[in-house]
């Protein structure tokens, strides 16, 4: 906003990007007030989903709370076109009102693109996924400080064969020591699974973005966050680490590795002292493609789900005998990807 000479004429001007503006136009005098407006928060975004479910018929089941919690880092025209998505889907599906299982899809629609249902999977590919996410899950279940579990599914979607989502109680406006290497358990929780039921040799390139997102988070920590207690509290940049002695540099990256190495220590006591949980884990993805909180719980305490609660995987791509599928992990740090923790292949 801009006041200029005696008739004090506001002019408006709205930029995206204003480090791209002249110096002339942003010095003090000219255009001193800014707005910023960031990203809603879950009480926004559940305010937003009101705003445009208005005109949608709902169904009772759907709790638009869950939905705001399940979004974060989701933009004003995100939550718009995740409920017209939901409505298209429900329209398709010739329903008279929009259910959860139809913005649940929107949501994942959003972030990791339609399913393939034309994908063809092998059946140990199937299989091998079933056992990473699985793993995923179940470091997750054990691991103090990690965010609860949203739902796992093996349904192929964009370059990933299946993803672990999780639903944040709040917005994480900062991490705590323990949430971060719960996270970097929680990434190391895919491979090991395929390291322990598969063997070494049978490691998969699945793992890699894992590896690169608990190997950031341990970079991090030592360098940027002053968590390391051999290292101590100090702030380095990348570049800077160029300028350290030789020694230092040694002694930061042996820090990165110790912590990499101790998160996989812990996903492999978890899995061994669970590994009965982890095949009926597996199993039960391999049976309903998509399990959701509750049901996972159930599965692990040796209980049947019941074919009803699955109803609305009818719909899930189906997988057969073929070639291989590129898999792939999105980056998932509360820092810097919103707090909206996936893990997937």
């Amino acid at each position: 906003m801009a006041y200029l000479g005696r008739l004090h004429t506001r002019v408006p001007c709205w930029q995206n990007f204003p480090e791209s503006l002249d110096k002339a136009l942003v010095r003090p005098g000219r255009f001193d007030t800014r707005v910023v407006v960031p990203l809603p928060d879950v009480l926004g975004r559940k305010q937003i989903l009101d705003l445009y479910a208005k005109p949608v018929p709902l169904d009772e089941e759907v709790n638009l709370e869950l939905i705001a919690r399940a979004t974060p880092g989701f933009s004003g025209a995100d939550l718009s076109n995740l409920m017209n998505v939901a409505a298209l889907r429900a329209s398709h599906e010739e329903k008279k009102k929009v259910g959860m299982a139809d913005l649940e899809y929107a949501c994942d629609k959003i972030r990791m693109g339609t399913e393939r249902k034309s994908a063809v999977i092998s059946e140990e590919n199937l299989k091998l996924t079933a056992y990473h996410e699985g793993g995923h899950a179940l470091v997750s279940l054990y691991t103090k400080g990690a965010m609860p579990i949203n739902k796992a599914t093996i349904v192929p979607r964009g370059d990933t064969l299946g993803m672990v989502s999780y639903l944040p109680e709040k917005d994480q406006m900062n991490l705590t020591k323990q949430q971060m290497l719960a996270h970097i358990d929680v990434c190391m929780g895919g491979r090991v699974a395929e390291e322990l039921i598969f063997g070494s040799d049978q490691v998969t390139t699945g793992a890699s973005s894992d590896l690169q997102q608990a190997t950031s988070m341990a970079r991090n920590m030592v360098t940027q966050y002053g968590m390391s207690e051999n290292i101590g509290p100090i702030f380095l940049q990348r570049g800077e680490l160029e300028t350290l002695s030789p020694a230092t540099r040694e002694a930061v990256e042996a820090e990165i590795k110790t912590m990499v190495k101790k998160g996989e220590d812990n996903a492999k006591r978890i899995l061994s002292d669970h590994k009965k949980e982890l095949h009926r884990l597996a199993q039960g993805l391999l049976s309903h493609e998509t399990l959701s909180r509750v049901e996972i719980g159930e599965l692990l305490a040796g209980r049947e789900i019941r074919k009803e609660q699955k109803a609305e995987t009818k719909e899930s791509s189906k997988t057969s005998k073929g070639g291989h599928v590129k898999g792939g992990v999105l980056p998932a740090t509360a820092m810097e990807a919103g707090a909206g923790e996936k893990w997937e292949r």
